[in-house]
């Protein structure tokens, strides 16, 4: 079976056509800048990359390129739309309403666009891409896999905040949690790589990148996870702040006479690593003025690392013991000086890190010494082949 997989931003269209059969990707590509110019690279299996500048005023047209792509004589993989049995688009938000990945039904849509004002920047467009695909692609099953579907096994104590309860009863202000494909991915594919059963495993997740977030996965669920109502909360980010006193922004606020939307700009877009070390958000760059002696960019890599390492502990703590932690995403599967530092904070749990084994970037590994108590792990995500599987097990 032929999956296409979609991942529609505000101004992008991410895509994957994988066959499930053999979790083969047979083509991948990127249409980005759409609505103000547009730009399309597609890569076929044993083709070469194909770059190209299209006008794209709108994600329908962008999906309509895709599809001509894809069966296109020269740089296409197949001689047919009908060689694709189903498309699984991911979305951002689901809410409380969905627990699980499912078929795109008119209601299911209704109930997405519900959860729009929870994912302003994210839902919308998912929801595009998703119309998109039905205009052109009539009668094909359509899934919707959330990101937030994989926390909707927190417990309240870990999804309720300090706040008067009438909010989450009127608003459903609570902890979401986000990456939730990618946690499900890697949790399951690194208790596949120890041997072991999901469910006789605790395992902690770090996914470290621009976004980035650590999830507690006790026994194959998700018991907790560090970015909260939005992905705002938990560890600084590229841009993003993460855990602050929220006093701080009413005291900035007051000191810079910002409003409520220059408050957030900061909280989002100024923030993080980028703020704090006055350089990047690319850690890099940050890596790179580090080592030229850079004391800022030097405190803000101690600060990040410094802040996985307090997350991991917790959770820990919430789980009652650990027995392997795995390192995911950009940073986390190819910065081997990051895997290094945040696990020389946990040597209480007889963690030992082997050097050569953790010089390893983007493949899967187990990084700790052969006597070291817990495993640490690097596994790259894959949340397309995730999406893909989770779109398969509802069409077949």
């Amino acid at each position: 079976m032929k999956v296409l997989v979609v991942n529609c931003g505000s101004s992008s269209l991410k895509y994957q056509l994988i066959e499930t059969d053999t979790e083969k990707v047979l083509a991948k590509g990127l249409c980005e800048r759409i609505g103000i110019d547009g730009r399309l690279t597609h890569t076929p299996d044993g083709k070469p990359k194909m770059e190209k500048e299209v006008a794209m005023p709108n994600h329908t047209v962008a999906v309509k390129l895709v599809l001509e792509q894809l069966t296109d004589k020269e740089n296409g993989v197949l001689t047919s739309l009908d060689e694709i049995s189903a498309v699984g688009h991911r979305v951002v938000h689901g809410g409380e309403k969905f627990a699980q990945s499912t078929m795109i039904t008119d209601e299911v849509l209704r109930q997405i666009e519900e959860c729009n004002e929870l994912a302003p920047l994210h839902n919308p467009a998912n929801l595009i891409g998703i119309r998109a695909c039905e205009e052109l692609m009539p009668g094909v099953p359509m899934v919707a896999v959330f990101d937030t579907a994989f926390h909707q096994t927190m417990p309240a104590r870990a999804y309720l905040y300090g706040l008067p309860y009438e909010y989450y009863d009127k608003y459903k202000v609570r902890r979401y949690g986000f990456h939730g494909t990618s946690h499900s991915y890697v949790s399951q594919r690194t208790a596949d790589i120890l041997g072991k059963d999901i469910k006789d495993l605790k395992i902690i997740v770090c996914h470290l990148g621009n976004g980035a977030s650590v999830c507690a996965v006790d026994h194959g669920k998700s018991i907790d996870t560090s970015m909260g109502f939005t992905p705002l909360e938990g560890l600084l980010m590229g841009t993003r702040s993460g855990d602050i006193d929220p006093a701080i922004m009413e005291y900035i606020a007051e000191k810079e006479n910002l409003d409520l939307p220059a408050v957030m700009e900061v909280l989002n877009k100024k923030s993080g690593v980028f703020g704090l070390s006055q350089k990047s958000s690319d850690f890099r760059d940050l890596k790179a003025a580090a080592e030229a002696d850079d004391e800022l960019c030097k405190a803000t890599l101690e600060v990040y690392w410094y802040h996985v390492a307090k997350y991991i502990g917790s959770y820990v703590a919430a789980m009652n013991g650990v027995d392997a932690i795995a390192f995911t995403a950009g940073l986390g599967e190819n910065d081997n000086v990051t895997r290094e530092k945040v696990c020389a904070y946990l040597g209480y749990l007889g963690i030992t890190i082997d050097p050569e084994k953790n010089d390893v970037h983007g493949e899967e590994r187990v990084i700790t010494t052969d006597d070291s108590l817990r495993k640490v792990l690097v596994v790259p995500t894959n949340e397309e082949l995730a999406i893909a599987r989770e779109t398969l097990a509802l069409v077949k």
